[in-house]
């Protein structure tokens, strides 16, 4: 029986209306049960976990990726299409960890979808009512996300961003892209898959999340110049960066562009600086015969137990003639990989004392020996592990809250204001307004924090409650970030002389400020001088 037909009830599972208490925040969104009896609609289905898991990971839970996902089914010894039963998708949650799983369904009649969601409780085996939602078909990203804010709101319900923030947070893609980027996401061919992806990045050129997945099936068909120009196309500022940087510097490093390579590691390093990403780095600055034995120690330091970082660390030093660091970090390696028979032949030439050229020479170093060809290379990781870089980024937001908690009120509301201030500039409105919330938590009397929220409001189209916080903003101190959005909203509104008045006060504040210098200069357009 699927699990999806929970929504029928299940024995052995207690159904409860009652809201549970915020526990743990990792989450398995399985794909949901198509009931519309259209097997051209079975996509549909597929699209729920990739627009939960997104809006689920800007409300703060760490939620398990498609590949996690096959991954334990795989290890199950369970096809990619398998529809769990209830015991199985139990285990495949306890296998990765899940404390919650997200399951529904879906029927669609005469052009208009009905949606179903529950949450279960996988430590309490508790299954929540039924989380509904239904809209026109053309409107799928509007049902999707607010079946994720219901969700959202079931598992935490101390969760206070607005729905319309949700709403707004898809980003003006096109139906028909995000239904080729699904169907190209499970494309069983790479030709078809490329293929998908490419009409999705067509219709929406600057769509990351299908430049992601075009790039990543280019690169895995070699097509390594090409994957590296899709990945160029993701704007630093998407968080989808990280992943597009670690493959460009792959692709780069597999095209003998070494400087590149490491330029591409070298901005996912700065940004979430795991082992793996700075032995990549320093791989491909080895490669142009730099001295990496700074980098190396970073990636061995960070993750003492991988032997493959001892092992770079020990070329890396037996390059620059240190036989004894050398010895020292060949013998970790053989410690916890004895079978490693390149290490092995790199602790005999160390035990020799024999010297290699930097694998930047054209030609052989004449101190080399002649009776070994043995030529040892620094190892580089050539999988992106997204568990783990999300792991980590999910572990310094918690590791920035406890900080954060430590400090003062007013230090915690403009710490908060100032990464919702971020998040904004990344397009990222779900996620800001958590941390302009935040920070009014901490401190309700910051003009600055509810001036943030009034932009999330304006920017999610909720104009009269963007007007509201704005005017509570400047009651609480006056600033120009509130005059501008209440003079933007005026404008909006066709109402020039009130939005004249408001970007005349902006500028008694701060004369040379730029956006207040532009929306003078856009009412000049219109005729409207300033009072």
């Amino acid at each position: 029986m699927c699990l999806l037909l929970l929504a029928c009830g299940l024995p052995g599972l207690a159904q409860s209306s009652e809201t549970p208490e915020a526990g743990g925040r990792v989450v398995l969104v399985l794909p949901f049960d198509n009931r519309s009896g259209q097997a051209a609609l079975a996509w549909v289905g597929d699209s729920f976990p990739d627009t939960l898991n997104q809006r689920l990971a800007s409300a703060g839970f760490l939620t398990i990726t498609r590949e996690d996902r096959q991954y334990a089914l795989d290890h199950l010894g369970l096809p990619i299409d398998f529809r769990p039963s209830r015991a199985t998708t139990i285990r495949i949650a306890q296998n990765l960890d899940a404390d919650f799983v997200i399951v529904g369904s879906y029927n669609v009649t005469n052009g208009h979808i009905a949606v179903q969601a529950q949450v279960l409780e996988v430590k309490n085996l508790r299954l929540s009512a039924p989380l509904e939602d239904s809209s026109e078909l053309n409107r799928l990203f509007d049902v999707e996300n607010a079946v994720a804010w219901k969700v959202a709101r079931q598992m935490d319900p101390h969760f206070n961003v607005a729905q319309q923030t949700f709403l707004a947070a898809s980003g003006g893609v096109q139906l028909s892209a995000f239904e080729n980027y699904i169907r190209g996401t499970d494309a069983p061919t790479s030709q078809e898959r490329i293929k998908r992806l490419q009409a999705a990045v067509l219709v929406n050129p600057n769509y990351p999340a299908a430049l992601l997945a075009l790039g990543k099936a280019q690169y895995a068909d070699r097509d390594y110049e090409q994957a590296a120009a899709t990945f160029a196309k993701i704007a630093p500022t998407d968080r989808r960066s990280l992943e597009a940087n670690f493959y460009i510097g792959l692709a780069r490093f597999n095209t003998a562009k070494y400087a590149e390579a490491e330029s591409a590691f070298a901005f996912v390093a700065s940004r979430l600086p795991l082992p793996e990403v700075v032995n990549n780095q320093a791989v491909a600055s080895s490669r142009q015969g730099h001295n990496a034995v700074p980098l190396f120690q970073r990636a061995s330091t960070a993750d003492p137990n991988d032997p493959d970082y001892h092992y770079n660390l020990a070329v890396a030093l037996y390059r620059q003639g240190d036989f004894a660091g050398a010895k020292r970090e060949v013998d970790l390696t053989l410690k916890l990989r004895p079978a490693d028979g390149e290490a092995a032949q790199l602790k005999t030439s160390i035990s020799a004392g024999r010297t290699i050229s930097s694998p930047a020479s054209a030609a052989p170093s004449a101190s080399t020996s002649a009776s070994s060809d043995f030529d040892p290379l620094e190892r580089i990781r050539r999988t992106y592990s997204e568990a783990s870089f999300r792991q980590a980024a999910f572990e310094l937001d918690q590791m920035r809250a406890l900080r954060l908690g430590t400090l003062p009120p007013g230090e915690q509301a403009a710490e908060y204001t100032r990464q919702g201030h971020e998040y904004l500039s990344q397009g990222l409105v779900p996620e800001a307004e958590q941390e302009f919330q935040t920070a009014i938590a901490a401190d309700a009397s910051s003009a600055e924090a509810h001036a943030g929220l009034a932009e999330v409001r304006e920017r999610s189209g909720n104009a009269a409650d963007a007007r509201n916080e704005a005017q509570y903003s400047l009651k609480l101190h006056p600033n120009v970030a509130a005059y501008l959005i209440l003079a933007r909203l005026d404008l909006g509104a066709n109402d020039t002389a009130a939005s004249a008045v408001n970007v005349s006060k902006a500028l008694q504040l701060e004369p040379k400020d730029g956006a207040a210098q532009g929306m003078r200069q856009a009412l000049q357009a219109r005729g409207q001088s300033l009072p």
